[in-house]
């Protein structure tokens, strides 16, 4: 079905050569002369006649051809422009990513915001579309090519901090900049601040952006569409670049633009620089408890995270018996821990905070049937308990890193879908119960983990061959639906990409996806910005 709906915006879309496109205005909205516009209404009459586009019209191959010579005058240098088929599908696909995937045109490496203008530029002026590339740790297709021919602009080289404000508690960064060596960075400098959004290892400040994420600290410090970046440079699919606001930690002065690119996926705009909040490096300490089932475990985060001590919890991480059972046999503990649901907690605050935290958290676990606590009271039992000594020296591995390991490696030559739903915190206990069973019975192995704090867990299914994976592509869109169903989300943190285009107007109703669509025909009218991700502008 996606592949279908791909290819349709391809080959729906109308080739032209480079002497029909030029004059071409930018906008391309067709009003008849005979429209009588003077009843329109916001709801519909002929406002919907300005809501709709005409067909998108892409370059043609010759005008791909074009475009990436006039790319290699612009941007000279080697390895600049790149063509190579193997660089060319490694940009536009992912080993983690079961979602349709098309190789690019060609690879561009930019070195600073002049440069993507130039890509621009050259891409609008023969109607080529752009797709960026960050870290390429995105799990729903958002960097795929287009199957018509695309430019794809990889900001890897754009990963600088250019300005530290230690005294105001901000940094400014370029958008191929990774969180985990802008934290590396402050503590080497002694600076005791760091960026508390966490998603996967190799995310950048772009991706984090474009995909609105989160990771395990958002139960203490929310998600990428809090106020963590202040503003962001993006240059518009007209070529201008624009700076959504100043660096004020706070300010009523207009729309909040910044927010309009947290999770537009880089269809909107491409983000060359944003300026990051950063928050005091507090003290942390690590708990485990174990339980029956996951609504105990789920009922005891509840009640904590509602005492005054609830601010102190930093991050709370489940785990079902299926993965404490393959972290287990992967061998990625140096003790096996009895296979049982089980929450691990991040604490932090001073020594008597967390000390106290400690016990009220043992408390609370213990009255809803907790069978084992345990609190890492030193720097080494913490490390040994979240991430395992052994892996400590690697680049910030957690237990959502070491799970994915260690469900694949029990079951060699299978692969891993990875699943993110979020509903509110209440109802994830039923939507665990019901996906566990339902895989279950569709003779499909798994295993769960949770960010169980704000009701986002991430079922890993694994499959073996096309039949398989057909299995668990239906089971996928099963619980989606089985989210929304109960008031939450098709995304938690992963974003829409191509992969969950089609949940949104379940999710949002046809009229916010007609608002996002709206938005996105006025400012990239011809779609050049990573067509056919987030809400398809010619469905």
């Amino acid at each position: 079905m996606l592949t279908a709906r791909l290819e349709a915006t391809a080959t729906g879309a109308q080739f032209a050569s480079t002497s029909e496109h030029e004059d071409l205005p930018y906008a391309h909205f067709k009003i008849s002369d005979s429209e009588d516009l003077s009843d329109a209404s916001i709801t519909g009459g002929a406002s919907d006649v300005l809501r709709t586009p005409s067909t998108p019209t892409y370059g043609s191959p010759e005008d791909v051809g074009k475009a990436i010579e006039e790319l290699r005058e612009a941007l000279p240098g080697k390895n600049r422009i790149q063509t190579n088929p193997d660089t060319l599908q490694a940009h536009g696909s992912s080993p983690n990513s079961y979602h349709p995937s098309f190789a690019h045109s060609v690879v561009v490496m930019a070195h600073s915001t002049e440069d993507v203008v130039k890509v621009v530029n050259i891409s609008r002026k023969y109607r080529i579309p752009i797709v960026v590339s960050g870290g390429a740790t995105s799990l729903e297709g958002h960097f795929s090519g287009f199957p018509s021919g695309s430019i794809c602009i990889d900001m890897s080289a754009m990963n600088h901090i250019l300005e530290i404000n230690e005294s105001d508690g901000d940094l400014r960064c370029q958008s191929g900049a990774k969180w985990e060596d802008i934290n590396d960075t402050l503590k080497e400098k002694g600076i005791p601040l760091f960026f508390p959004l966490d998603p996967g290892p190799g995310a950048t400040i772009g991706g984090m952006i474009g995909t609105g994420c989160s990771g395990t600290n958002a139960v203490r410090y929310g998600t990428a569409k809090a106020e963590w970046f202040l503003n962001v440079t993006v240059v518009l699919p007209s070529g201008k670049v624009i700076k959504t606001r100043r660096r004020a930690r706070k300010s009523s002065a207009g729309f909040d633009t910044t927010k309009l690119f947290i999770g537009a996926e880089g269809t909107l705009g491409i983000v060359t620089e944003a300026t990051l909040r950063l928050a005091p490096r507090v003290p942390t300490k690590v708990a485990m408890a174990q339980f029956p089932n996951v609504e105990k475990a789920v009922s005891a985060v509840q009640q904590i995270l509602n005492t005054p001590y609830g601010p102190h919890i930093q991050c709370v991480e489940l785990l079902d018996d299926h993965m404490m059972a393959a972290i287990n046999a992967a061998g990625m503990v140096d003790a096996p821990y009895p296979v049982q649901d089980t929450l691990f907690f991040k604490l932090q605050g001073s020594p008597e905070s967390i000390r106290e935290t400690s016990n009220v958290v043992q408390e609370i676990v213990q009255s809803h049937g907790s069978t084992r606590f345990e609190f890492a009271a030193t720097e080494e039992e913490a490390d040994e308990m979240w991430q395992n000594r052994k892996y400590a020296s690697q680049r910030q591995f957690s237990w959502r890193d070491i799970a994915l390991f260690s469900t694949i490696s029990t079951h060699p030559g299978a692969k891993c879908w990875t699943t993110d739903v979020c509903v509110p915190v209440s109802r994830l206990p039923q939507l665990v119960y019901e996906t566990k069973e339902d895989l279950a019975k569709a003779g499909l192995k798994s295993t769960i983990v949770g960010h169980v704090g704000d009701g986002n867990f991430h079922a890993l299914i694994l499959f073996k061959d096309e039949e398989e994976l057909q299995s668990v592509s239906a089971a996928v869109h099963r619980l989606v639906h089985r989210a929304i169903e109960m008031d939450g989300t098709c995304t938690g943190e992963h974003g829409v990409g191509v992969g969950k285009t089609e949940y949104l107007v379940d999710e949002l109703g046809e009229d916010t996806v007609e608002l996002m669509k709206t938005i996105k025909n006025a400012i990239d009218p011809l779609n050049l910005f990573n067509p056919g991700k987030v809400c398809d502008f010619c469905s």
